[in-house]
């Protein structure tokens, strides 16, 4: 199973838990990440996954962000693909880093494309010609341990 999960799912355990669905959406993420850790999971690295990580002002997010990043088992470099096909994306909707994000993901052939944002997750579920299947962290749990 491959997984490219968003700078949103990664953070989601750091996230204040004063709800009930971000308390569980961070112990999904949790455990996707020991399932990644025990190599049941293959988790995909990606250049704008790197840029946005860079780019967190707070120190703890970003070393945690490029901490999980750095069990990945394959990176995706920015290539003319991944921009067209952003582009194609931004067309129907998506915000620009989103679109290169999800465009990583499809490229680089993920099973599954994981974020926590709401918007987003709408909008790429709604996209008929993907191959990756975009799911929120307790809908990827769920497919990984079935």
């Amino acid at each position: 199973m491959t997984v490219y999960l968003d700078v949103c799912s990664i953070q989601r355990p750091l996230d204040t838990k004063d709800q009930a669905r971000i308390a569980v959406e961070a112990e999904a993420v949790l455990a996707v990440v020991s399932l990644i850790e025990a190599g049941i999971v293959e988790l995909i690295s990606s250049e704008p996954l790197l840029f946005e990580a860079s780019r967190n002002p707070d120190q703890t997010r970003r070393e945690y962000v490029l901490e999980v990043l750095g069990k990945a088992t394959q990176f995706v470099r920015l290539s003319e693909e991944i921009e067209r096909q952003a582009r194609t994306f931004t067309e129907a909707g998506l915000k620009p880093l989103d679109a290169l994000h999800l465009a990583s993901a499809e490229i680089s052939k993920a099973e599954f494309f994981c974020t926590c944002d709401d918007k987003f997750l709408k909008k790429a579920k709604a996209m008929d010609n993907l191959t990756v299947r975009a799911v929120s962290p307790i809908e990827l749990i769920e497919k990984a341990e079935l």
